[in-house]
């Protein structure tokens, strides 16, 4: 724009103006996170043991169930064996109970049974005999002896066949350790799971904190992993935007370590509690493609459109005063005079702000920086335009 010399009369003041014009705008709301995984994961071990071999270092891609480290093991196995060889030997017990014990139980009750029916015949023949003189008395009591160990007899072989049957205590107990030894077996299978470790998801590896021949114990982190399914940005946004967060608003974001390669992002949560601290809110967006350079924990720039308007009537932000009050006002220029002019603003943009009442399309405003009071009279020098690039508001 052509600018020339100017000779001003008396009490008229140079200054530079801005002119209000029609053009699209978007206002954007500007803040700054970080890259974090939908899920981060803790790896350790519930045992303690030596480590035998970690599997992976830190960038590696695992798939859900790969090999991430193994514990030495020695012992376990040793364990399980011996659990294993118990239960062998219980089963062993319950079919030696069905093939061998019951049989012979219930001979020795058919045995127990004979001998006591011919206890008695005996025992009632030699009362007979004795009765009629032919044997004595100790005769008698001889055959009821023999009557008293035949029936002590055949009751503990009833006990044994009873014992052997389906419901028995021989054959309930021989299940119980059975079941007790089946327990055992897998309880020495899942001590020795443990001391291999697998990845629960898929995923990266961020960090490895342990070597080999390195003790594993209970509560000590030997892995971080971060999920491959999904990335998200975590950010703070100044408090005063707050009413303009709402899930789904479109973002553009740019990795700090890749400035030329800017990706799409969407709000998807915004915190129900401020940080006092910081005079922020927290947010968080979702990048449903992620690009094959983003990383958890890269620190990223976010821009978030928060309001579009096609042909918006705009003026420079720095001629308009008072902004951030209820009732914001620019110096408008009118017939050569510094004119105080009430507005009501809308989007506010990059570097400019909507107008929506107070000034019209061609409008000349004197910006803020210029040393003009309402009623002075002024020579306008130079009229700029409107920016229109860079980042939005913070």
């Amino acid at each position: 724009m052509l600018v020339g010399w100017l000779v001003l009369r008396p009490n008229t003041k140079a200054a530079q103006v801005v002119k209000v014009q029609r053009t699209d705008l978007a206002q954007t709301v500007v803040a700054t996170g970080r890259v974090n995984a939908a899920e981060r994961v803790d790896v350790g071990s519930e045992v303690t043991a030596t480590v035998q071999r970690v599997a992976v270092r830190e960038g590696d891609r695992v798939a859900k169930g790969a090999l991430l480290v193994h514990l030495s093991d020695t012992e376990a196995r040793a364990t399980l064996a011996q659990a294993e060889a118990a239960l062998v030997e219980a089963h062993a017990r319950q079919s030696q109970l069905q093939t061998v014990g019951a049989p012979v139980a219930n001979a020795a009750l058919a045995q127990a049974q004979a001998n006591h029916t011919a206890a008695q015949a005996e025992h009632r023949r030699a009362l007979e005999l004795v009765a009629q003189g032919f044997y004595s008395q100790q005769k008698a009591d001889d055959t009821r002896r023999a009557l008293d160990v035949a029936t002590g007899a055949l009751a503990s072989a009833r006990s044994q066949a009873q014992a052997q049957q389906p419901m028995g205590a021989e054959v309930m107990l021989a299940a119980a350790r059975a079941t007790q030894a089946a327990a055992a077996v897998e309880a020495a299978r899942a001590r020795l799971a443990r001391l291999t470790l697998t990845s629960p998801l898929d995923a990266v590896v961020l960090t490895r904190q342990t070597e080999p021949g390195n003790l594993a114990q209970p509560g000590k982190v030997l892995l971080t992993l971060a999920s491959t399914d999904g990335l998200r940005i975590d950010a703070g946004v100044d408090e005063k935007h707050l009413a303009l967060m709402r899930p789904g608003l479109a973002a553009r974001a740019v990795a700090d370590a890749y400035p030329t390669q800017p990706f799409d992002a969407s709000l998807s949560w915004v915190s129900p509690a401020l940080d006092a601290a910081r005079g922020t809110v927290d947010v968080r967006l979702a990048v449903a493609q992620p690009p094959a350079f983003l990383r958890p924990d890269m620190t990223v720039s976010v821009e978030m459109t928060v309001g579009r308007q096609a042909q918006a009537l705009v003026v420079d932000a720095g001629a308009v005063r008072g902004m951030d009050t209820p009732n914001p006002w620019a110096l408008q220029l009118v017939d050569g005079k510094a004119t105080r002019t009430a507005l009501t603003l809308g989007l506010r943009g990059t570097g400019a702000v909507e107008v929506k009442t107070g000034l019209a399309e061609g409008d000349l405003v004197i910006p803020a920086t210029e040393k003009v009071a309402d009623g002075d009279r002024v020579k306008p020098t130079q009229a700029a335009a409107v920016p229109m690039s860079g980042m939005g508001m913070r």
